[in-house]
């Protein structure tokens, strides 16, 4: 045997031989947790519920830094960047599929470039309007849309979020075209909508429910394809419309870099869905206007790719130019 083959040989054979030793002994040291995103929003409260649903299980501290910019991208692309060694990980939201549809390059692939651990929560949209809107129905939306082409405003919180992809989304499902207003994050858009400056957006539950009680908005119907708990009266948009495999939710989940040792996934996996279940954490994580929800690590890569690939055809349909 050559010299050459012999070496690559033996090398395999000693990483086969200490890869199950070390994830067992894993951690040994504090984990960090990376989020691309401020302090105080809902990506980092899902990563501090993370952290501390984990921290037990595992026998060791889990920080959370915050690195914010560029969407959530710097972020991301640190870790996807890190050792794998499950000491640097990334808890991302929902847009994160939405990255390789909306942008021309990255330092990253969206699926490719992490192992995906778990799922953490998932948080519902919902349709709303201002309480004087002359819409009583996502119908009404729609049928005027359709009447009017490009003539029903609708707002996000920015080119290129769930926010906008979702209406999108929404338009090539029935037909309908809108005419999109962006703002600069969820509360402008808001304020906004509160101004009637545009007829109707997208929201997640925390920023509409004390507007909602005081008869200021209402919410014509939710964009997952169940009934949230804290609204159980507003039917889903596929129930409104009698459509079909139209979803959209934003999610919060967990990964590292691409080639974390097998035994580290499940051992991360592992400890975060058992912390989850504790109601103390799951109390915390309810404040972002959330279910919990973990996942397999298959489960969590096959809803980014899924996602990935329906916003890539909401992109391409739409006629979005890329950033």
């Amino acid at each position: 045997m050559p010299h050459f083959t012999r070496a690559v040989l033996s090398l395999a054979l000693l990483t086969l031989s200490i890869a199950p030793g070390a994830a067992q002994d894993y951690p040994t040291r504090p984990v960090r947790i990376v989020v691309g995103f401020p302090a105080g929003g809902g990506v980092d409260t899902s990563a501090r519920g993370a952290g501390q649903a984990m921290a037990q299980g595992l026998g060791q501290s889990v920080i959370i830094e915050n690195k914010p910019g560029a969407a959530g991208t710097i972020g991301a692309a640190e870790v996807a960047r890190s050792a794998p060694d499950g000491y640097t990980l990334l808890v991302t939201p929902g847009g994160h599929s939405i990255f390789g549809a909306i942008f021309k390059s990255l330092p990253f692939d969206t699926v490719k470039s992490f192992d995906w651990i778990s799922g953490i929560v998932t948080v519902p949209f919902f349709v709303v309007v201002p309480a004087n809107s002359e819409f009583k129905s996502v119908s009404d939306i729609v049928a005027k849309a359709k009447a009017a082409p490009g003539t029903v405003t609708f707002g996000s919180a920015g080119q290129g979020t769930t926010h906008h992809l979702g209406i999108e989304l929404l338009g090539n499902r029935t037909g309908s075209k809108f005419l999109h207003v962006p703002y600069r994050g969820d509360a402008p858009l808001i304020t906004a909508l509160l101004a009637g400056e545009v007829q109707f957006g997208l929201a997640t539950p925390t920023l509409i429910l004390e507007n909602i009680k005081a008869g200021r908005l209402r919410a014509l119907a939710t964009t997952a394809n169940e009934r949230a708990a804290m609204l159980s009266d507003v039917p889903t948009v596929e129930q409104a419309l009698q459509i079909q495999n139209y979803d959209v939710r934003t999610w919060f989940g967990m990964a590292g870099p691409a080639g974390l040792p097998a035994g580290v996934v499940t051992r991360l996996n592992g400890e975060l869905g058992k912390g989850l279940a504790s109601p103390e954490v799951r109390a915390r994580l309810a404040g972002i206007g959330g279910e919990v929800a973990a996942t397999t690590p298959a489960q969590m890569r096959d809803r980014v790719a899924r996602e990935l690939q329906t916003w890539t055809e909401t992109v391409n349909q739409a006629g979005i130019e890329k950033q």
